[in-house]
């Protein structure tokens, strides 16, 4: 079960491995969870810095401070 909903407000934990934007992202899509990790379900997101989106767990998520919408 997915702990965040589609157009929230996420932040990215950012790692030496893994650079991305500043900012908050917007949940675009909802990923199933692996087969291995049914606890950990995956969210497509979408930085309005960056012209791609990202797949990320919901480990390396956390909800943004700003609540408001990112994309119109």
């Amino acid at each position: 079960m997915h702990k965040f909903n589609v157009g929230q407000s996420v932040d990215l934990l950012t790692t030496v491995l893994r650079p991305s934007a500043a900012g908050a992202y917007e949940i675009r899509h909802l990923v199933p969870a692996p087969d291995g990790s049914p606890e950990n379900p995956r969210y497509r997101i979408k930085n309005i810095a960056e012209k791609h989106e990202r797949v990320a767990s919901e480990s390396e998520l956390t909800l943004s401070r700003h609540a408001e919408v990112i994309f119109s």
